[in-house]
């Protein structure tokens, strides 16, 4: 699979991520994460590969994830339903995420991204 890259252009830390996948000739589709979020599908495949808790994929700094209450209403909402709202709006969602369907980070962090996504 294409190695595929959600991220805002206004995020610095997205900018920084997509500086370092190109710095590293490491080829990838960029998704506009606000425009056109990954998928419920999409986003339970990533779940699964993390091996990360669900609420790791939230923006808790966003302004959506404090406007809507999310800190006290995530514990009682099932998978389904934090799925289902992680797709309803990008801007929920913790970025960047880059993954290729079976291997995924999320946020940037250097060394993360050495580990992960060098391929030599």
């Amino acid at each position: 699979m294409t190695i595929q890259y959600y991220g805002y252009p206004k995020c610095t830390t997205c900018r920084k991520a997509s500086k370092w996948l190109k710095d590293n000739g490491i080829e990838y589709i960029d998704n506009h994460i606000a425009e056109s979020p990954p998928k419920k599908e999409t986003l339970q495949k990533m779940f699964e590969v993390s091996e990360l808790e669900l609420k790791k994929f939230f923006n808790t700094s966003g302004m959506k994830y404090r406007e809507l209450g999310l800190k006290d209403k995530l514990p009682t909402m099932s998978e389904d339903e934090q799925l289902s709202l992680l797709a309803s709006d990008g801007m929920l969602i913790k970025r960047p995420i880059v993954f290729d369907g079976n291997k995924l980070t999320l946020g940037f962090k250097e060394q993360q991204f050495e580990d992960v996504w060098k391929t030599s």
